[in-house]
């Protein structure tokens, strides 16, 4: 099911009115200085510009080309239909499009045209001076005022995809420092086992030694003390390998944990139950995901991401897709090619496919 984003439905809302204002135009409730068909045409090719121009997920040639005819066609529409009304709202409306296709200094210029267009109409229409500046100059904080808080939108929205992407980095570090932790106490657990087996072993062996070469009651005290040396050490290691026997890494879990509460972003996660991997492996998986869903968040536009995690071919393979929109020309940056590198000096191999939303496949053989 469509989710409809508050960016959708404004886009939507700027449409419907761009229509609403040309209706009395176009019903010919008010008269033009060219045949109604053509300004007819010339107002299906701004709002089509409008509307490609919107569609653009980033910046791009099509998105200024569609945004640049809508500008010309929209001074247009306004200049040859005097009783022009409420038209100069698509002026308005041009210049709430610019900021999503070009830098904000040239759709700033863009305003100082749009009003300098809305002032030549004002005056065709009056010929009053002093209501072309009272008109011009309404219409022009108007567009500044769209056109400034269209740039807060998405300076916020800028700002929270990348806090969004350092939560995920977060959360990953936060996971990996957790298995690292681990690791580490096992190390020091077992250098602490092999030191204390040592210094035991060596008691007891000279206990044993000593009792061999003596008799009766005294050889009979050195066999007691190397049994209590013995039971000691039987004790310790018992506690030490308690010690040493924690859970493996929970790969799901800890997938679950670095894809938590992301906003506008619903990260399904499947982890098949067969599927056992070390430390470095589930590292690299770890890692691939918070690469994955990084690049979702900056480029693919998606709302829907699935990751799955299963043994294949004596290993396992991490597949993952988006709903996004992919694209046909794929470059693979530094994140994705060091997730290549991963599992490449793991054994394995990444490969990449943007033709339909983006997708993930990594493998690695068992470890």
């Amino acid at each position: 099911m469509h989710r409809w984003t508050p960016e959708g439905l404004s886009g939507v809302a700027m449409l419907v009115v761009s229509v609403v204002v040309g209706g009395p135009v176009l019903f010919g409730a008010a008269r033009t200085e060219i045949p109604r068909a053509v300004w007819i045409v010339l107002f299906g090719v701004l709002l089509v510009g409008l509307f490609a121009a919107a569609v653009t997920t980033r910046p791009s040639t099509i998105g200024k080309a569609s945004w640049a005819v809508a500008v010309v066609a929209a001074w247009a529409v306004v200049l040859t239909a005097p009783e022009m009304g409420l038209l100069p709202i698509l002026l308005v409306v041009v210049a709430a499009v610019s900021v999503y296709v070009v830098p904000v200094r040239l759709g700033l210029i863009v305003v100082a045209l749009n009003t300098l267009v809305i002032g030549l109409a004002t005056v065709q229409h009056t010929g009053d001076t002093g209501a072309t500046m009272l008109t011009g100059g309404f219409y022009l904080l108007i567009q500044l005022a769209t056109v400034f808080s269209s740039v807060s939108l998405l300076r916020e929205q800028r700002m929270r995809r990348e806090l969004t992407e350092a939560h995920v980095e977060l959360q990953a570090a936060s996971v990996l420092l957790s298995e690292s932790a681990r690791t580490a106490e096992r190390l020091r657990i077992s250098r602490d086992l092999h030191d204390l087996i040592g210094h035991q072993l060596t008691v007891l062996a000279l206990e044993l030694e000593t009792a061999r070469h003596r008799d009766g009651e005294r050889a009979r005290e050195h066999v007691e003390r190397a049994n209590r040396v013995a039971r000691e050490l039987l004790a310790d290691v018992r506690s030490t390998v308690g010690e040493l026997r924690v859970e493996p890494l929970n790969l799901e879990a800890a997938l679950e944990q670095v894809v938590r509460d992301l906003p506008g972003l619903d990260v399904q996660i499947d982890v098949a139950p067969d599927v056992d991997v070390g430390e470095e492996h589930a590292a690299a998986f770890v890692r691939a995901v918070q690469e994955i869903v990084t690049n979702v968040l900056r480029h693919a536009d998606a709302r829907v991401l699935r990751i799955e995690i299963s043994s294949e071919g004596g290993g396992a393979v991490l597949s993952a897709v988006d709903d996004g929109a992919g694209t046909r020309k794929l470059r693979v940056g530094n994140g994705l090619r060091g997730m290549a590198e991963r599992f490449e000096a793991l054994g394995g191999h990444a490969t990449f496919d943007g033709s339909r939303g983006f997708r993930v496949r990594a493998w690695v053989p068992a470890s």
